[in-house]
Formats: C-alpha cells, sequence, structure tokens
C-alpha cells in the first residue's frame, strides 16, 4: 500500500520526504488557500520538495467541461509526476475520459458511494478518492463503502487504484490496509503516530538503561 501526505504545508512534506515514509501527495483548494502562498509559488515548493519518484496531485478548481480540460492539461505540463484532481460530477467524468484518452492520469476526487466509484473506473480514472471520514461524519459506515468499491473493482478488474482520502484517525490508515486499497492519503500526525507505541518506548528506555548500568562502551566507529 502506498501512503500519501495530505497537506500543502512544505515542512510537513519536507518532514516525511526527509524520513522516506511518503510515496506521494494530495492537495485540494482547501489546503492550498490555508498556507497565505501563492498557488503557483506553492506548487513550485512542492515540486522542489519532493523527490522525482513521488507522485503529485493537483486539483482543478473548474466545474464545466471545457475549463476542466484547460485546468488539467495546464497542471500536467507542470511536471510528469503530476496527477490531475478532478470533482466527481458529470462534466468531471466526461473531462477524465478525454484526459485519460490523452494520457493525463486523473484522481476523481469527493467520491460517496460505489455506483460513483464504478462510473470513476469506466471512465479510465487512474485513482478514485472516496472520502470516507466525511461518511463517518454523517453516521455512515465509510468503510463498507470502500468494501464495497474494492469487490466491485476485483469483479471487473478495472486498473483504476483506491485512494482512501478523509482520513480523521491512525486506526482508519490500519483499516484501509487491511481492506486492500491501493493507496492512503493522511494528513501528516496520523502518519507520525504510526510510528508510536507505548511498549517501543518503554522497551528502548529500558535497554539504554540496562546498557547504561552495565559500564560498557559502545564499539568504535
Amino acid at each position: 500500500m502506498k501512503l500519501f501526505i495530505d497537506s500543502a504545508k512544505i515542512e510537513e512534506i519536507q518532514k516525511l520526504e526527509d524520513l522516506g515514509v511518503i510515496d506521494g501527495i494530495t492537495t485540494n483548494p482547501t489546503l492550498a488557500s490555508v498556507t497565505g502562498k501563492k498557488f503557483k509559488d506553492l506548487v513550485s515548493e512542492i515540486f522542489e520538495t519532493l523527490s522525482k519518484d513521488r507522485i503529485i496531485n493537483l486539483e482543478v478548481i473548474a466545474t464545466d467541461y471545457d475549463n476542466i480540460l484547460k485546468q488539467a492539461r495546464a497542471l500536467a505540463a507542470l511536471d510528469s509526476r503530476v496527477v490531475v484532481k478532478i470533482p466527481c460530477i458529470p462534466d468531471g467524468l466526461k473531462a477524465c475520459k478525454k484526459l485519460s484518452e490523452e494520457g493525463i492520469r486523473v484522481n476523481i476526487t469527493l467520491v460517496f458511494s460505489p455506483m460513483q466509484a464504478l462510473l470513476c473506473a469506466k471512465m479510465g480514472a487512474f485513482y478514485v478518492s472516496p472520502f470516507v471520514g466525511r461518511l463517518d461524519d454523517i453516521s455512515m459506515d465509510g468503510m463498507d463503502v470502500i468494501s464495497e468499491i474494492v469487490k466491485i473493482y476485483k469483479n471487473y478488474e478495472y486498473k483504476t487504484q483506491i485512494l482512501f482520502a478523509s482520513v480523521r484517525s491512525v486506526e482508519h490508515i490500519r483499516l484501509a490496509a487491511l481492506a486492500g486499497v491501493d493507496i492512503v492519503t493522511s494528513p501528516y500526525n496520523f502518519i507520525m503516530e504510526m510510528y508510536n507505541h507505548p511498549l517501543t518506548d518503554k522497551g528502548l528506555a529500558q535497554f539504554l538503561e540496562d546498557w547504561k548500568n552495565a559500564g560498557e562502551e559502545f564499539i568504535a566507529v
């Protein structure tokens, strides 16, 4: 399973890039707007921060077919790592089909049902992004939606990859991995929480204390 960071904060992206734990990034207009940076400048920083094998998901803001195509082509032309995010609306899916035929990779976002996901796959989407946390927020079971999408895609051998979005906890990441999704995109804090376990901290403290009490010196390097 690939792991993306869902962020537009360069300091968060840089930290996880340095750790080597992420495979890419997702952004959206909301995340970009809160940085206080011009979008063009922000995108340039993201390109400079991430290594050449990372995937960079950038989103259009248009909602009509012609302008979705125009914006998507402009984003895709910026860098070979770009996957273009397009909302799951009729004009968006129509544009997805056209762009996919042109060799532009598309991530259909704001997906909330298996039927939407089925249409995304039929239109040739590279990624489909079900927003699991937002479903949970309205007392629906987001994991049921994920399970159904996984089954439908396996039934018909669709190549569209499932990108689990709207992560609300480390538990979401665990459940996503168990469900067999291709990618999870998570906020920075939940990725960092994946490292943590109290027994790791306790064990390390014990090892270091025992070594100190033994009065040993480590092998010289």
